[in-house]
C-alpha cells in the first residue's frame, strides 16, 4: 500500500515542535520552507486528529480563520494561510518569540514581585486596542460583524521580546451571520474570565470582552485572579455574585483613575461598564500618559530582559504538554 504523505511533505512546513495544546488542536512551531534555501519561522495550528471528523471542531477551526484572516492589526496575531491535508486542517499563523500572559503572571509569583501597575495597565490598553479594532470590523457590504473575541485570558495574551503585545486564538469568537454559536446552549471562555452574561450562557456583545479585560487587569494588580475557583461552576459563581476587591487597600498609590476603570470594567450589568473598547482604551491612555511620558513596546522589552534575565523562574507545569506531532 503507497504510504500517505505527511503534512510535512505535503504543504511544505517542517514541525520544529508543540508549542501548546488547546481543546480544539495543538499548535507547533513550524518552519516554511521554499525555492532557494527559503525559510520563515511560523506556528501551525492543527486539528487534532480524533477531533478532525467531528463537524462542530470543523466548524470553529474554519470558523476562526474567517473571522481573523482580515485581521490586519499590530496587537493581534497574524493569520497567514488556511490549508488542509487529507481530512485535517491547519492555520498558518505569525509565531510569537516570547511568553504569554500567564507566564509573565507566573514568573511575577516564582520571584514574589508585583507586576508594576504601568505595565498591567499598558499590556491591556493595548490588548484593548486590538479589540477596539476587531469589535469595529465589517463585512463587503458594510455591515458591522458584531465579532467578539469571547475569551481574552492571560493564555491568549501574548508578549514577545521586542515588547510587543498581542491578543490570540479567536477560535471560539463569533460574528453575526458569519459563525455558528450556540450562546445560550454552552459556556464559551475560561470560567473564571467570562462576563456576567456569559456565565449566565446569555448572547453577548462586544462589552463582555471588556468585562473579561477587566478581569485580566485585576489579576495583573492584585497578582491572583479572586474569581478563580477550584471548579468552573463556582468561577461562574463568583462572576455573577463574589463581591469586588477593594484595590485601593490592596495596591496602596494605585492611580484612582485606574481603579475606577477597572470597577466600571467589571460592572455585572453591561450598561453600566464602557460601553466601547474605545472608550475604555481612552481611560487607560489618559491614566498612562496625562504626564506626556509612560511606558512603551521598547520599555517593555526592557522590563522583560530583567524579569528573565535569571531564567524561567517556576516549574512550568500548568501548559498541557505534546508529545508527539498529530498523524498524517
Amino acid at each position: 500500500m503507497q504510504q500517505v504523505p505527511s503534512i510535512e511533505e505535503t504543504v511544505g512546513y517542517e514541525l520544529v515542535r508543540p508549542i501548546a495544546r488547546g481543546g480544539m488542536g495543538c499548535v507547533y512551531e513550524a518552519v516554511q520552507k521554499g525555492p532557494d534555501g527559503f525559510r520563515k519561522r511560523v506556528a501551525l495550528k492543527i486539528i487534532r486528529q480524533e477531533y478532525s471528523r467531528v463537524p462542530a471542531f470543523r466548524k470553529n477551526f474554519l470558523g476562526e480563520a474567517r473571522l481573523v484572516a482580515d485581521l490586519i492589526h499590530t496587537n493581534i496575531v497574524q493569520i497567514y494561510h488556511l490549508g488542509s491535508h487529507g481530512k485535517q486542517y491547519f492555520i498558518v499563523m505569525e509565531l510569537v518569540d516570547g511568553v504569554n500572559l500567564e507566564e509573565f503572571l507566573l514568573q511575577h509569583r516564582a520571584l514574589k514581585r508585583p507586576v508594576p501597575a504601568e505595565w498591567a495597565v499598558f499590556i491591556i490598553s493595548r490588548v484593548t486596542r486590538a479589540l477596539a479594532y476587531a469589535h469595529e470590523q465589517r463585512d463587503a457590504e458594510g455591515r458591522f460583524l458584531h465579532l467578539v473575541h469571547r475569551d481574552v485570558s492571560p493564555r491568549n495574551i501574548m508578549l514577545s521580546r521586542a515588547g510587543d503585545v498581542k491578543l490570540t486564538d479567536f477560535g471560539i469568537a463569533k460574528a453575526f451571520n458569519l459563525m455558528y454559536s450556540e450562546e445560550g446552549e454552552v459556556v464559551a471562555g475560561r470560567s473564571d474570565y467570562l462576563s456576567p452574561e456569559q456565565a449566565r450562557m446569555e448572547v453577548t456583545d462586544a462589552r463582555a470582552d471588556l468585562f473579561s479585560c477587566g478581569v485580566v487587569l485585576l489579576e495583573l494588580l492584585l497578582g491572583y485572579n479572586p474569581f478563580a475557583a477550584p471548579s468552573p461552576e463556582q468561577s461562574r459563581e463568583n462572576i455573577r455574585r463574589l463581591p469586588m476587591p477593594d484595590l485601593g487597600k490592596a495596591r496602596p498609590g494605585l492611580d484612582p483613575r485606574i481603579s475606577a476603570a477597572v470597577l466600571k470594567c467589571l460592572a455585572r450589568r453591561r450598561e453600566d461598564r464602557f460601553q466601547s473598547a474605545e472608550s475604555l482604551l481612552s481611560a487607560l491612555e489618559h491614566a498612562l500618559y496625562d504626564k506626556a511620558y509612560g511606558p512603551t513596546n521598547e520599555k517593555l522589552a526592557l522590563y522583560l530582559r530583567d524579569l528573565y534575565k535569571e531564567g524561567i523562574a517556576y516549574e512550568d507545569d500548568f501548559r498541557e504538554r505534546v508529545d508527539t506531532f498529530p498523524s498524517s
